[in-house]
């Protein structure tokens, strides 16, 4: 039974990591400027957020539910302006030579960008509440080893769908030069840019 909601709660995160959005572009501009490695780790950054929001909600910690939903507007005027000075930081980006230094301070930085812009999206933890709720998760099965499981399986599914898009998308980055860079480093700064003016008007 543990077993069948693993693969339903891998299921899960694949398909909620697949839509277009600011970490999918993310991982996509990343991915072509810094490397695939760096693109994996901005996807795993939401991985690690989406199998946190997957915990709690089939471990039934209400209390933390209702924060995210108590506090959605903050958390969501928080995202957006990150969304902007990340797109405004991407827009102005310039290619840079890849040292060992500064590949280790990217990676973190691409880590944590990432983390914190799943977490401070509360629609996220409501989705899991739903789908747990469709998959018939009773109060006896919400135990800790069960939570686990199903946390571990949304990270599966999603590490799934960034190892699949990175590694795409690494087969076309020797066709960039640094001219190529620039104008993804724009394109890329004025999309996020968008995606965070987006989420602010969301408020209105």
């Amino acid at each position: 039974m543990t077993f069948d909601f693993f693969i339903k709660a891998a299921i899960a995160g694949l398909l909620l990591s697949v839509p277009i959005g600011p970490v999918n572009l993310l991982c996509i501009r990343r991915t072509l400027v810094k490397g695939r490695i760096i693109g994996l780790v901005t996807g795993l950054g939401a991985s690690s957020a989406d199998s946190f929001f997957a915990f709690i909600s089939a471990f039934g910690l209400s209390f933390i539910v209702n924060f995210f939903e108590r506090e959605e507007a903050v958390l969501t005027i928080g995202g957006g302006i990150l969304l902007c000075l990340l797109g405004i930081r991407t827009f102005f980006a310039v290619p840079k030579d890849q040292s060992s230094k500064y590949v280790s301070r990217g990676l973190f930085s691409a880590y944590v960008s990432s983390l914190l812009l799943t977490l401070a999206n509360p629609v996220t933890i409501i989705a899991f509440t739903a789908i747990f709720a469709s998959f018939g998760v009773d109060n006896e099965s919400r135990t800790f080893s069960f939570s686990f499981m199903v946390a571990l399986g949304v990270f599966t599914g999603a590490t799934l769908w960034w190892v699949a898009l990175s590694s795409v998308v690494s087969l076309f980055r020797n066709k960039f030069n640094n001219n190529g860079i620039i104008w993804m480093n724009r394109i890329s700064g004025v999309l996020i840019t968008i995606f965070g003016i987006i989420t602010l008007l969301r408020l209105i």
